[in-house]
Order: structure tokens, then C-alpha cells, then sequence
């Protein structure tokens, strides 16, 4: 291995990846990627496409996933502090519905692998945060889906979120530090695993 650290979470296909950083009293330089360390590591995926987002505190995007396109993704917070999580939907798998979460932040500098058949979400733990991400297959608008970020089958324990489950994904009494919890108007309607995936 090079100057890329990888190693695999509890769940097979999710890897949390640390890059070494090299300082001085003028700052510092970091690899973010490298794909001769990725290859190393059994990570073959080929990235397509880069996007960045900026959230304020409380923000919790997800839990997302595509559905005909499914995409792997590289997720780090290059300014402030998020807690990332990562759902399993792979049909069959024997971690299937379970969930692994890693707090990443600009200061760690930690990145989060999350291979395709998974869904994604992040909560927004500091005032604000910048949050880029690598992805191996373009955005298909119209192939989103969803999963309810509080479903409490997969009972993600998201920190310092505070709120009881009224039966739904609504956000209302849900807060973070004190910061009401806020969704988009599309987060907030998303269903269960059980109603959202009905197997033969």
C-alpha cells in the first residue's frame, strides 16, 4: 500500500479509506485518491463524475439510492463535520437492511467507501459543512429512490439527534443541538424498508 490507508467496515462492500497527510508549520498536502493504493486494496471502480454539496447544521440528506443505475460513491467532508451512513439493499446479502455510519469531517479527513446495492444519507453535525463526493455512474433523473432516514427496522443511531419516531419520516421535534432537524420535502414522504421493498 501507498499513502492511502483502507480498511473494510463490518458490512461487506463499505471501506473507510485515510489518507496519510503530510504537515508543516505552512500547512499540509494529502493525497485524496489514488487508484494504484485503491487497486491494491481489491477497489477496481472507475469514477465518472465529482459533485460537492454545502449543508447547514441539522441538514440530513437521505437516505438516497438509484435504482436501475446504482451508483459507488466516495464521500468526504472537506469543510466542517457530518455523520455518513450507509444502508445495505443488496437482495440475498446476508447483511441486508443493516446499517454502518463513520463520521467524517475536514479535520479526520476520512473518507467513506460505499459500493452499488447500498443507500446513502448524511446528517449535518456542525454549522455548516461541505461535503464532496466521487461517483461510478451518472445521476438518472426520474431512477431515484428512498428509504425513511428514522425507520426504526434499521435503527440508525444517529448522533446527537434527539426526537421520538411518530411513524413517519417527517421531521417535526426532531433536533440536533437544539438545531430543528430539517429534510427536504421529498425526504420527508420516503417509506420503510418493508413498504419500500416487497420480495416474492
Amino acid at each position: 500500500m501507498g499513502k492511502i490507508k483502507v480498511t473494510k467496515a463490518p458490512i461487506e462492500g463499505l471501506y473507510v479509506i485515510e489518507p496519510t497527510v503530510f504537515g508543516d508549520n505552512r500547512g499540509y498536502f494529502v493525497e485524496t485518491y489514488n487508484q494504484q493504493d485503491m487497486h491494491e486494496a481489491g477497489l477496481d471502480m472507475v469514477f465518472v463524475q465529482d459533485n460537492q454539496s454545502m449543508s447547514t447544521k441539522g441538514v440530513l440528506r437521505g437516505l438516497h439510492f438509484q435504482k436501475q443505475h446504482p451508483q459507488g460513491k466516495l464521500v468526504r467532508a472537506i469543510r466542517g463535520e457530518v455523520f455518513d451512513v450507509a444502508v445495505d439493499l443488496r437482495q440475498g446479502s446476508a447483511t441486508y437492511g443493516q446499517w454502518y455510519g463513520v463520521t467524517l469531517s475536514a479535520e479526520n479527513k476520512k473518507q467513506f467507501y460505499i459500493s452499488e446495492g447500498f443507500a446513502h444519507g448524511f446528517l449535518v453535525l456542525s454549522d455548516e459543512a461541505e461535503f464532496c463526493y466521487k461517483v461510478t455512474d451518472f445521476y438518472q433523473p426520474g431512477d431515484e429512490g428512498g428509504l425513511a432516514w428514522n425507520d426504526p427496522e434499521i435503527g440508525i443511531e444517529w448522533p446527537k439527534l434527539k426526537g421520538e419516531y411518530q411513524g413517519s419520516a417527517d421531521s417535526v421535534g426532531y433536533t440536533v443541538d437544539g438545531v430543528p432537524l430539517n429534510l427536504s420535502d421529498k425526504d420527508k414522504k420516503w417509506l420503510g424498508l418493508k413498504d419500500t421493498f416487497k420480495f416474492d
